[in-house]
């Protein structure tokens, strides 16, 4: 990627070994706060833009007529870990529509969740459908489509729902998408410019749910995310990790491949990460380092320092070296 910043770094013995480079935007009410890198970038949000996608799934009815809670909303803005209340209330939610797992159209894979992936084991077991991390999108999804009356393939970039998606996309970003991708998941991932997502995000923050049906929308999914953030990743995780450390005030969302936003309600902010080289530990060192720049996360607090820059110690507590934010950023 063209004009990444460097962001990142693993010193050893005195030496650079690797360092990470990425792009950032704060997006506020009167546009750009401040960025690094190359804020025009365009990128895969990946599942960072789950919010975006469960638009449809508020705005339509589909949610209301469904009688879907607040904790089924952050469901479906999940990457979750397939621990068993994440596939438990995948299951009832499929139930109450009348489908199964086989109308899924997420596919398998082993659980994230040890417990849930050792429980398998010993008993015998595959995953199935409910355990993919994406299983709660595609429960959104389902409710949707069934709303609209439309076909059962509804990952088919042509389907009404993923036609209604990307209206919802170049809406709130202000853009007219740069083409799309297939996701893990099956599901087209709209790409976008990095100001485009910090500008969505900034909505979302923004949004009011006495404002009009888009905002109720925004408001409703971003407010579900702080209030369940263990539906929305799970334990271990720094989506819910960090949520639940800023007391629900900001929600937060990564996405593969080093992909991080939030919103940040009180300050009307919104913030786009991207680290180029899809580390994850760079991506949360960066989003950390933001929060705590935005005044919204603590330094001290024990899940910020589990993921901010410091020294790093071995198996036997020997320092070996240290993680650090680059010279000229935050």
């Amino acid at each position: 990627m063209s004009k990444a910043q460097p962001m990142v770094e693993l010193w050893r013995g005195g030496r650079l070994e690797s360092w990470h480079a990425g792009h950032a935007v704060i997006w506020g009410e009167g546009g750009e706060v401040e960025s690094w890198g190359d804020p025009g970038v365009v990128i895969y949000p990946r599942s960072s833009c789950k919010m975006i996608q469960a638009l449809p799934l508020v705005e339509s009815g589909a949610a209301d007529a469904a009688g879907l809670t607040d904790r089924q909303l952050a469901l479906s803005c999940a990457s979750h870990q397939g621990a068993a209340l994440h596939v438990e209330a995948t299951g009832r939610w499929l139930e109450a529509l009348g489908l199964g797992e086989a109308d899924l159209r997420c596919g398998s894979h082993e659980p994230y969740d040890r417990e849930e992936r050792n429980r398998l084991i010993r008993a015998g077991e595959g995953p199935c459908q409910l355990h993919n991390n994406c299983s709660g999108k595609h429960c959104g999804f389902l409710t949707a489509t069934q709303h609209m009356k439309a076909g059962p393939e509804y990952v088919e970039v042509d389907h009404p729902l993923q036609r209604a998606i990307r209206q919802a996309t170049e809406e709130v970003t202000g853009e007219t998408v740069a083409g799309y991708g297939i996701d893990g998941c099956s599901a087209p991932n709209f790409a976008m410019s990095l100001t485009g997502l910090a500008r969505a995000m900034q909505r979302f923050a923004a949004a009011r749910d006495t404002g009009d049906a888009r905002q109720r929308a925004m408001a409703r999914l971003r407010d579900a995310m702080a209030a369940y953030p263990e539906m929305v990743a799970g334990e271990g995780r720094a989506c819910t990790e960090l949520m639940r450390a800023m007391g629900g005030r900001v929600a937060i969302k990564t996405g593969a491949e080093a992909v991080f936003v939030a919103m940040l309600p009180e300050q009307k902010l919104g913030v786009a990460l991207k680290i180029a080289d899809g580390g994850t530990r760079a991506a949360e060192a960066a989003v950390v380092a933001l929060l705590v720049r935005l005044g919204v996360l603590e330094p001290e607090h024990p899940m910020a320092q589990k993921r901010l820059p410091g020294v790093q110690r071995n198996w036997r507590g020997i320092e070996t070296g240290e993680l650090r934010l680059a010279d000229g950023f935050i």
